[in-house]
């Protein structure tokens, strides 16, 4: 069960920000970077851990410890950041290499998660169109995988939809550098609510993140 809670604009420290780039210039920007994963694919191989689910647990955790990542606007207009966000994720199918859509909860424990996402995989793998799990809540982010090609930039946004707060992430394919393995992570959001520093720490923490656990 998700909560939220409302943030006070006027006494908000990216009052003018906000104001700005909702009102005069509306502006989106992405930002991709190389994330080392060698570590996180020797606990997948140790651990008997489908690197996807387990890629999916991390960029979440990250997401939930930013709150600029977890802001919306209610149906009155008010600036609010939800408690937690889920991850909307997508399934390939490689039958007719369509995606869908699924979503599961997110839980800060590792374990719960992963058996969470991993169940939600395998029943919802085989419903094709957008939509393979139904009532997504509405406390959610997007965040894919584009395994087939090493990419240095992604936009995946749609120009003129309208101010969606949430964070868009996608994960490319991984390739050995040197003694590193490196996945390219596109990070989109909206500059209402996200500064610079934002996408940097998000980053920054996803790296702690996936050290932790390898």
């Amino acid at each position: 069960m998700s909560t939220w809670k409302k943030i006070d604009v006027e006494n908000w420290t990216r009052r003018e920000h906000f104001a700005y780039y909702t009102k005069i210039l509306k502006v989106q920007y992405n930002m991709t970077a190389n994330i080392k994963v060698e570590k996180l694919l020797d606990y997948c191989h140790q651990n008997g851990k489908k690197f996807y689910a387990s890629l999916i647990y991390l960029v979440s955790k990250t997401v939930n410890s930013i709150d600029n990542f977890k802001m919306f606007q209610d149906k009155e207009g008010n600036l609010c950041i939800w408690d937690h966000v889920v991850p909307n994720y997508t399934i390939f199918h490689d039958d007719d290499k369509t995606f869908s859509d699924c979503w599961t909860d997110y839980d800060e424990d590792f374990e719960t998660f992963y058996q969470n996402i991993t169940s939600d995989m395998e029943k919802y793998k085989d419903i094709k169109g957008i939509k393979a799990r139904k009532d997504q809540p509405e406390n959610f982010y997007c965040v894919s995988a584009a395994p087939w090609t090493t990419f240095t930039s992604f936009n995946s946004r749609i120009v003129g939809g309208g101010l969606q707060f949430f964070p868009v992430i996608t994960m490319g394919k991984y390739e050995r550098a040197g003694e590193h393995v490196l996945l390219p992570v596109n990070l989109n959001v909206i500059h209402a609510v996200c500064d610079g520093y934002h996408a940097g720490l998000f980053f920054e923490t996803l790296q702690q993140e996936i050290d932790a656990l390898g």
